[in-house]
């Protein structure tokens, strides 16, 4: 039985604060990911490799055995759904939070559809649901703040870091919807399959978080 283990990361700020955690349990690639075009690559353990996708990507090789572990954001996680995988550390990394936002000399709107865009349609959904209220989504991929502005929709959801981005749009935060920082996952097969080897890798991380 293979034992070797793949770990799926994500491209951008996830894998720029994902790698020097890695490095501190030990594991570092045998090339610069930066500067390569590969996406598979080679660690200092002969038993890990590493492979390179979008972030929205990462559950889904998990969830599939594609990869057996994964670096994914709660709100990638939460809009997956987190089918066939487990969620095993919270690696204290790349912290925002995920709000609504609306225009910001603009009243709440409090009757009404609301329009929203994002791209979170399962989570945005799930909590104007919880609050009674029916929606219009509109899905985008990004430049959400611009949704508002040009009368494409009421308000948004998206990921608030600094807010800077928001207010140099005219547009100001308003509901919490969740804390957001990115999570150590794990294939529930490979859990099982490969028990002692995914768990000494959890080990090493877990410590490197601590």
């Amino acid at each position: 039985m293979a034992t070797g283990l793949t770990i799926a990361l994500a491209k951008g700020r996830v894998l720029d604060e994902t790698l020097p955690l890695l490095a501190r349990a030990g594991i570092e690639p045998a090339d610069d990911l930066d500067g390569s075009r590969k996406l598979v690559f080679a660690t200092s353990h002969a038993d890990i490799k590493l492979v390179l996708i979008r972030s929205a990507d990462v559950p889904t090789y998990v969830q599939y055995g594609a990869a057996d572990l994964g670096v994914a954001g709660k709100d990638v996680l939460a809009e997956h759904g987190g089918e066939g995988l487990y969620e095993l550390v919270d690696l204290k990394i790349a912290p925002c939070k995920m709000m609504t936002a609306g225009i910001a000399d603009q009243p709440k709107m409090s009757r009404g559809r609301l329009k929203v865009a994002t791209k979170y349609p399962r989570i945005t959904r799930q909590f104007f649901l919880e609050q009674g209220r029916q929606v219009e989504l509109i899905k985008l991929y990004g430049s959400m703040e611009l949704a508002p502005a040009v009368g494409l929709a009421d308000i948004i959801v998206d990921l608030v870091d600094t807010g800077n981005t928001l207010k140099a749009n005219g547009l100001k935060p308003l509901d919490h919807i969740m804390d957001i920082s990115s999570r150590l996952i794990v294939n529930r097969a490979s859990l099982k399959m490969k028990n002692q080897a995914v768990r000494e890798l959890v080990g090493k991380i877990e410590t490197a978080v601590k």
